[in-house]
């Protein structure tokens, strides 16, 4: 089973190869096209990179998302969502390496089986890194004013983190 698992990646490719082939396509053109799109693409992409990984090092470093994080506690607390998700919500929509920090500090706090370690869990999972996702792909897509993109994303980060509460207590409460 594990052999088949190794092949399955060279097949496939394999299996494009020889259909294209008979297709009549040039592979080495169109390889070097692909690689050109690519890094295209890769230089429109790196100048909002630039700009947003250094400005989530410094959110970090600030100390400000942690102290959000507390001040939201009564606010949270009162909608039934578990106090220790607040930090996990606000790092979410920014950076995924942040949040993942912050859902294994509250797993490893509270347990995996617990309301807070669940909930994270399922925060986590079900919810996206808007800010990285709308730089990285409204750059690719050359999209220069985003206008209500952004506020209707963490719309749905907020339902996404009240749902995921919700649902959570509901199972497991």
């Amino acid at each position: 089973m594990s052999a088949l698992l190794a092949m399955t990646a060279p097949l496939l490719i394999g299996a494009v190869m020889l259909w294209a082939a008979l297709q009549g396509v040039d592979l080495y053109e169109a390889m070097l096209a692909g690689a050109k799109k690519g890094l295209q693409l890769t230089s429109e992409i790196l100048p909002a990179l630039l700009v947003l990984f250094p400005a989530l090092w410094l959110l970090r470093a600030s100390g400000l998302p942690g102290l959000l994080g507390q001040g939201l506690a009564p606010l949270l607390s009162a909608l039934g969502v578990p106090t220790e998700t607040g930090l996990l919500m606000l790092l979410r929509p920014i950076s995924g390496s942040a949040a993942l920090g912050a859902a294994a500090e509250i797993i490893g706090r509270c347990g995996p089986d617990s309301l807070p370690g669940r909930t994270a869990a399922v925060m986590l999972g079900s919810s996206e890194t808007t800010f990285y996702v709308v730089a990285v792909y409204f750059a690719a897509a050359g999209v220069r004013h985003s206008r209500w993109a952004i506020p209707a994303a963490l719309c749905a980060d907020l339902v996404c983190f009240l749902s995921s509460a919700w649902i959570c207590r509901l199972l497991w409460g």
